[in-house]
């Protein structure tokens, strides 16, 4: 088991869906990857998992996304600063600081290539609490446009530092040793990079652990998502990527044995 309490300043903390009907979202994540929703302010949902906070669902304040999306959340001191420097990095801010009750308080962000994340800055909420097991979230994955451009701006916002692995760029945050012993990729790494294929906008794609990659794409179709690329096998794991109802697309990847 992966139990967190908490995060740094600058290290990606939590995912959250963002959803035009969050209810229907936690109830297919909820027979997908055994997740149990509570609504904590009316379109807020924090899923657990054992009891512990794995994942938020929700909707973009204001209004409804244009299509379904998962959302990685940063950690960081101060969300009105951090947004600031963002923008100062030559990013911009797509939603500006507000407080999601006494949960955090948030800020929606792109980086300068378009790819959108969140700052969270904690209050209840200390981000995901169990992280690297199956049916929790593993990792973070920007796809993007400007590799050397994401460097710069993630460098100067946050202090990360990125490693070329085979054409596969490791995010580090200098000092910060996370994840589990047994897992794939270094403790340190709290991120990934790639190129963008084709004409695909920048973005930050989410990953999660599970059982059985194949079972898990059958059972998505079987609860009205659908299978964007079929299981396949890496060097170091069995992965598929999908997409629920609503059409946020995700991957999934068999949890490493010990």
């Amino acid at each position: 088991m992966s139990e967190r309490n908490g995060f740094e300043h600058g290290v990606p903390c939590s995912v959250a869906g963002i959803h035009p009907d969050p209810a229907a979202a936690a109830s297919f994540y909820g027979d997908l990857l055994g997740w149990e929703p509570e609504e904590i302010e009316p379109g807020h949902l924090v899923c657990r998992l054992r009891g512990r906070e794995v994942a938020g669902i929700g909707s973009r304040p204001g209004a409804a996304p244009e299509a379904a999306v998962w959302q990685t959340n940063v950690w960081v001191d101060d969300a009105d600063a951090t947004a600031m420097q963002v923008a100062g990095a030559g990013g911009s801010v797509l939603a500006e600081p507000f407080d999601l009750g006494s949960a955090g308080r948030m800020a929606v962000v792109a980086d300068p290539a378009g790819a959108p994340f969140a700052l969270w800055q904690p209050g209840e909420l200390r981000g995901a609490r169990v992280v690297n097991e199956p049916g929790a979230w593993a990792i973070s994955l920007l796809a993007t446009t400007d590799l050397e451009g994401a460097e710069r701006f993630y460098g100067e916002v946050f202090g990360w530092e990125a490693d070329d692995f085979g054409g596969v760029w490791l995010w580090r945050l200098p000092g910060f040793v996370g994840g589990e012993p047994m897992q794939p990729v270094p403790r340190d790494v709290i991120g990934a990079m790639m190129p963008a294929e084709g004409d695909r906008p920048a973005s930050w794609d989410v990953n999660f652990w599970v059982a059985d990659a194949d079972d898990s794409a059958a059972r998505a179709a079987e609860l009205g998502g659908s299978v964007v690329v079929a299981p396949f096998d890496t060097q170091i794991t069995r992965d598929a990527v999908l997409a629920d109802p609503q059409g946020a697309v995700f991957s999934v990847s068999t949890a490493p044995g010990p």
